[in-house]
C-alpha cells in the first residue's frame, strides 16, 4: 500500500510539472507573438515641403517667331538649250559646272557648215530673185513708153480721121480716104489696147518679182538666224548648272545642255500650316509682307540671309496641306538654288502677354500659382504660340505673381513649397534664344579663332564672317556651340 501511494504521489509530481512547462511556453509564445503584432507608437507627422523653381509673371508686347523651313530658289532660271542638232565644234572654258558666265557671252558652237550652205543658197536666191526684179522694172519702163508711143500714134490717126472729114464735106476729098482714116484710127487704137495689156503684164510681172525677193529675203534672214543659232551665248550673267556636253559631243535639236542660274536674284520658298498663315494676315485678309531671317549651317558658321515675305502660291497642289509662301532675299551671299534653310517669321505684335516655360504649362492650360502661405493654387491661362522651350500665353491677372516652372505629379494645388525664383532673362522666346549672346574668357576666344583660322575647308567669306563676330565682346552663342562640337570640346 506504501509503494502504491509513493508512486501515485510521484505520478503526480512529474505530470504536475509537465503542466507548469506547458503553461510557461504557452505564456512565452503568446508574449512573443503579442510583441510582434503591437504597432509602434504613432508620432505627428510632419508637413513635407518642396522645393520649387518659379518665373515670375510680366505682361509685356512680343513679336512672335514662326520657325520652319524652305528651299532656297532662284526667280531667273534659265535653261540652256540647242537650237540645232549636230557636233560641238566649240566650247567656252567657263562651260563648267558651277562656271560664272556673263551676259552675251559665247558658251558653245555647233557646227555651221550646213547652217552657212544654207545660207550660202539662200543669198543666191536672193540676188536671182533681184536681177528678176530689175529686168522686170526694165520691161515696164518700156511697156510704159509703148503705151504713151502708141497713144501719140492714135491720136495722130484721129486727127487726119478729122481732117479727111473736113475735105470731104468741103468737097475737096472722098469717101474711101476717109474711110481709110477711120481703118487707120481703129487701127492704132487697137494697137494703144495691145500695148497696154503687155504693160499690165509688165506690172503683173514686177509684183511677182518683188514677191520672189521678199520670200528670197525671209529665207536669207531664217538661213542667217540658223546660222546664228549654231551659237549658244548666255542671256544674262549669272552660274552655270547641270552642264552635260563636251567639245566633240553631238547635240539634238531642243536638247538641254544646262542651266543658266542668276545667283544675285534668290528666293526662299516655305510652306505653312493654315493655322500659321491665318496668324500673318491683316484686318483685310491680306498677306502681311513680314520680314523673315533665313539660315544655312555649312562648315561650322550659320549663313545668314534676310528678306521680307513677297507672295503665296495660287493654289494648293495636290497631296499638299496648308500654304506655300515666297520671300525674297537680301544680301544672300553662300547661298544657293537647292539649299534647304531654316525660315523664321516675325509675327504681328502681341501685347500684354507673358512668355513661360513650356513645362510650367500643363494639357489643360493651367498653371500652379505661388498663394499665400508658400501655398500652390491652381490657376487658367489662354494659350496663344509656341515658341521653343517657351509658350506665350495670356495672363493679365497673374501679373506679378510667381508660377511654378516646372510642373510635376507631386504637385499640385494646396501643397506647400519653397519657391526658388529663377531669372527672367533664362526665360526668352525662339528668336531671342536664336541670337543668344554669350561673353567668352580670353583663354576660350583663341582657341576658338584658331581652330577657325586653321580649318582648310571653310570658305574664306565664312572665315571672315565668324573671325569677325569673334572678335566681338559677346559672341551668338548657336555659332560657339557649332565650333566647339566640331573641335571635340
Amino acid at each position: 500500500m506504501r509503494f502504491l501511494r509513493r508512486s501515485l504521489t510521484g505520478l503526480f509530481l512529474v505530470a504536475l510539472t509537465l503542466g507548469v512547462l506547458v503553461y510557461a511556453g504557452h505564456v512565452v509564445r503568446t508574449a512573443i507573438v503579442a510583441r510582434l503584432s503591437d504597432d509602434p507608437p504613432a508620432r505627428p507627422a510632419g508637413e513635407r515641403v518642396r522645393a520649387v523653381n518659379t518665373v515670375a509673371v510680366t505682361l509685356q508686347d512680343i513679336a512672335p517667331i514662326l520657325t520652319t523651313f524652305g528651299e532656297i530658289r532662284s526667280t531667273r532660271t534659265l535653261d540652256l538649250r540647242a537650237n540645232l542638232s549636230g557636233t560641238i565644234v566649240e566650247l567656252s572654258p567657263d562651260f563648267v559646272e558651277g562656271g560664272r558666265v556673263e551676259a552675251g557671252q559665247l558658251l558653245a558652237r555647233v557646227d555651221p557648215s550646213d547652217a552657212q550652205a544654207e545660207l550660202a543658197v539662200a543669198q543666191a536666191d536672193l540676188a536671182q530673185a533681184e536681177a528678176e526684179l530689175r529686168d522686170a522694172t526694165r520691161a515696164l519702163d518700156l511697156a510704159r513708153d509703148g503705151v504713151a508711143s502708141a497713144r501719140e500714134q492714135a491720136r495722130l490717126r484721129e486727127q487726119a480721121l478729122e481732117r479727111q472729114k473736113s475735105l470731104r464735106d468741103r468737097g475737096f476729098g472722098s469717101d474711101a480716104l476717109v474711110e481709110q482714116a477711120e481703118l487707120a484710127a481703129a487701127a492704132s487704137r487697137q494697137d494703144v489696147l495691145s500695148r497696154r495689156q503687155a504693160q499690165a503684164d509688165a506690172e503683173s510681172r514686177v509684183d511677182q518679182a518683188r514677191i520672189q525677193v521678199s520670200r528670197a529675203r525671209i529665207a536669207v534672214a531664217e538661213a542667217e538666224r540658223r546660222l546664228a543659232d549654231t551659237r549658244i551665248r548666255a542671256a544674262f550673267s549669272g552660274t552655270l548648272a547641270g552642264v552635260s556636253l563636251v567639245e566633240g559631243g553631238l547635240v539634238a535639236n531642243n536638247e538641254q545642255i544646262a542651266q543658266l542660274i542668276d545667283p544675285t536674284q534668290l528666293e526662299v520658298a516655305f510652306r505653312i500650316s493654315a493655322q500659321q498663315y491665318e496668324r500673318l494676315l491683316d484686318d483685310q485678309g491680306m498677306l502681311v509682307r513680314a520680314e523673315v531671317t533665313v539660315t544655312l549651317d555649312a562648315d561650322g558658321a550659320g549663313l545668314v540671309a534676310t528678306g521680307r515675305i513677297t507672295r503665296e502660291s495660287g493654289a494648293v497642289a495636290d497631296d499638299q496641306t496648308g500654304r506655300l509662301l515666297f520671300a525674297g532675299l537680301r544680301q544672300a551671299r553662300g547661298f544657293r538654288p537647292g539649299d534647304f534653310v531654316t525660315v523664321q517669321i516675325e509675327e504681328p505684335m502681341l501685347t500684354g502677354v507673358s512668355v513661360l516655360p513650356a513645362t510650367a504649362v500643363d494639357a489643360a492650360n493651367t498653371v500652379l500659382v505661388l498663394g499665400p502661405d508658400s501655398r500652390l493654387e491652381l490657376a487658367h491661362v489662354t494659350f496663344l504660340r509656341r515658341q521653343g522651350d517657351n509658350v506665350i500665353v495670356a495672363a493679365p491677372a497673374l501679373e506679378g505673381r510667381q508660377v511654378v516652372a516646372e510642373r510635376s505629379p507631386l504637385l499640385g494645388a494646396g501643397i506647400k513649397v519653397q519657391p526658388i525664383e529663377t531669372s527672367a532673362a533664362s526665360v526668352a522666346t525662339e528668336a531671342d534664344r536664336g541670337t543668344e549672346l554669350v561673353a567668352l574668357t580670353p583663354e576660350r576666344r583663341a582657341r576658338l579663332i584658331a581652330f577657325i583660322e586653321n580649318t582648310p575647308d571653310l570658305a574664306a567669306d565664312a572665315k571672315q564672317r565668324v573671325l569677325a563676330q569673334h572678335s566681338q565682346d559677346r559672341v551668338p552663342a548657336s555659332t560657339v556651340r557649332r565650333i566647339e562640337t566640331r573641335m571635340g570640346g
